[in-house]
């Protein structure tokens, strides 16, 4: 089969190594919810930049109640359904399928997150990815950026084969949508049809990683000398070691349907992690510190005194 001039100058890139591979529990989290919970495991903890992967799958009636948050970002990609959400900022929105919302917590924030009712009773699903701030930026003022899904950048590799919604970052010289978040991070949605392959760039030194969503992903350079080849399924998070140029990805061609995954990229911190609930931050007095602003409404959290979402107000009734 020919192959094009970009596909072999872009098979000298040297590839990521696989460093680990964790299967995604289903656990119980919020008010009737599950996740299937990665990053933020005891196998797989402090991934830095990265706190914590959540696939998350909410039924009507369930959901995530008035919480607070400070420190982190989060990254909220929806797959299937709606959610609500709603801060004590004033800020309210919904996001559909394929929209995506970055919050950064800062200094302080409480909000909800609640699902929408689906008219066929089905669940709401998506990811939600929390994700480090730099010390420097852990005081800062508490922001949105919703990203709708016609927003995002899709392109089409391998002869049609290969679908890449670049939600944040760059591939195959498509750029994203910018400044949607304080810490870079890429992050990529990826379909690759049954015998279909893709070679993605990914900054050097970043940590990397995969989430399978659907079907077996091979992972690895298969045609190169020495490199290793694995077949990974549903609901793994593959970590890359932080050495390498690309990330190669494929699907047999006897595959019987396609794989969905995620490829997110980051910057690591060199910072500590001081990680309590909700709170996230580079040491214990600063968490006690959190703990104290929340209950006495102060140094960020003025805004929660006497406030109630209407949103949260449904787990009531």
């Amino acid at each position: 089969m020919a192959t094009s001039a970009a596909a072999t100058a872009s098979r000298r890139l040297i590839p990521r190594l696989i460093r680990q591979a964790v299967l995604a529990r289903e656990q119980s989290e919020g008010a009737g919810a599950t996740v299937r919970r990665s990053i933020g495991t005891p196998s797989l903890r402090h991934l830095t930049p990265f706190l914590m992967l959540d696939h998350f799958s909410v039924s009507p009636g369930a959901g995530f109640p008035d919480h607070p948050h400070r420190g982190q970002e989060t990254i909220t990609y929806l797959l299937q359904g709606g959610i609500d959400h709603e801060d004590f900022a004033g800020n309210r929105g919904r996001l559909g399928p394929g929209d995506l919302q970055f919050m950064t917590a800062g200094r302080g924030i409480v909000h909800a997150e609640m699902p929408v009712q689906n008219e066929d009773g089905s669940a709401n699903v998506g990811l939600q990815l929390w994700v480090d701030l730099p010390k420097h930026l852990k005081s800062c003022e508490p922001r949105y950026r919703d990203l709708k899904a016609e927003e995002v950048p899709v392109v089409k590799t391998d002869g049609g084969k290969v679908t890449v919604k670049v939600i944040s970052g760059v591939s195959q010289g498509v750029e994203s949508v910018k400044d949607l978040a304080y810490t870079p991070v890429w992050f990529l949605d990826i379909e690759i049809q049954p015998g279909g392959k893709i070679v993605q760039e990914v900054p050097e030194g970043w940590t990397a990683f995969v989430y399978t969503l659907e079907g077996e992903v091979v992972l690895g350079d298969v045609e190169g000398a020495g490199g290793e080849r694995r077949v990974i399924p549903q609901f793994h998070n593959v970590v890359f070691k932080n050495e390498g140029e690309a990330v190669y990805a494929s699907v047999d061609e006897g595959a019987e349907k396609p794989a969905r995954f995620v490829l997110v990229a980051g910057t690591p911190l060199d910072q500590p992690i001081v990680q309590y609930g909700p709170f996230v931050l580079t040491s214990k007095e600063e968490v006690y510190q959190a703990f104290m602003d929340y209950q006495t409404h102060s140094n960020g959290f003025e805004r929660a005194k006497g406030w109630e979402s209407e949103i949260g107000k449904s787990m009531l009734h």
